[in-house]
């Protein structure tokens, strides 16, 4: 379990310190004036961060073993997945909830590779097109969820 926890943490580690802080701030910031007091509570409900959001990012992740789930940090962090389809390769994604509205620049999607060399895990490059069609698969499943669908 001690091992699950600090591969995680540094993982977490390695996720911030190469995304240049992107989390904490960047030119896409959301710098809009509106509060968490304008957010209704079907938004947020007793979560930290957005729930359609939430629930999203679960539901469209669910195919992944979680290693880590934080509701009211708003990070989901799954253990490695590997496709029997493709025995040397694994995927694993971490998802930062970024706000309390449902808004595009309130997700920010991560997914790590990683391929069988020599009887080894080496990681592998993943195209920016794969975090951003994750990140987009979620803010659809959100939109659907918010409007009562369950698609």
């Amino acid at each position: 379990m001690v091992s699950r926890v600090a591969i995680a943490a540094l993982m977490i580690s390695a996720t911030v310190g190469m995304g240049g802080c992107a989390v904490f701030g960047s030119s896409t910031a959301n710098t809009s004036s509106t509060s968490s007091a304008d957010v209704g509570p079907e938004e947020t409900g007793s979560l930290g961060v957005n729930a359609y959001l939430w629930r999203a990012t679960l539901d469209t992740l669910s195919f992944l073993p979680l290693a880590s789930a934080d509701p009211y940090g708003g990070v989901v962090i799954t253990d490695w997945y590997a496709n029997p389809a493709k025995a040397g390769e694994r995927l694993k994604a971490t998802v930062y909830i970024l706000d309390t509205r449902l808004r595009a620049d309130g997700i920010s999607a991560a997914v790590f590779r990683e391929t069988l060399v020599n009887g080894a895990w080496v990681p592998a490059a993943v195209s920016p097109d794969t975090n951003v069609a994750l990140e987009n698969a979620i803010l659809t499943k959100a939109r659907q969820l918010r409007l009562g669908g369950s698609q």
